[in-house]
């Protein structure tokens, strides 16, 4: 194996912690994922979310909304070298509500940039997204891959 091939084994395990980490609600593992000075450009307002404790405010928000968590992570491409790496994805975030209501979830775009902390992969940067109707201005929610 190559030291590429390693590093992007490495961050497709994290990213995959990441996953594992929300469905458990364990917002200490979200934390150990994330740079301490990620910037993340998330669906919820404002437009940027800069440090950790912004970026962990949203996934609060989530774990209070969610009786259970489901996130699905699908068709991640990684380009990957030894310092940083960039990926892009399609996620689904859904569950049952608090009050019993079951949420299929929605389709994003999701981008992720990281970088080596060490022999660890931290996401330094992360945005999602939504695609929009230009002409009316509405988010188009209801897509599927």
């Amino acid at each position: 194996m190559t030291a590429t091939h390693d590093h992007e084994h490495a961050i497709r395990q994290l990213l995959g912690s990441l996953v594992g980490a929300l469905r458990a609600k364990d917002l200490d593992a979200v934390r150990e994922i994330y740079a301490p000075d990620v910037v993340s450009f998330d669906v919820e307002p404002p437009l940027r979310h800069v440090g950790i404790d912004a970026k962990l405010r949203n996934w609060v928000q989530v774990f209070d909304a969610f009786a259970t968590v489901d996130y699905e992570l699908r068709d991640l491409a990684l380009t990957v070298d030894e310092h940083v790496a960039f990926g892009h994805a399609l996620g689904r975030l859904g569950g049952t509500l608090a009050d019993g209501t079951p949420v299929p979830g929605t389709w994003v775009r999701g981008t992720f940039g990281l970088r080596r902390d060490g022999e660890r992969w931290l996401v330094a940067h992360d945005q999602v997204s939504v695609p929009v109707d230009v002409r009316t201005g509405a988010a188009a929610v209801d897509l599927e891959p």
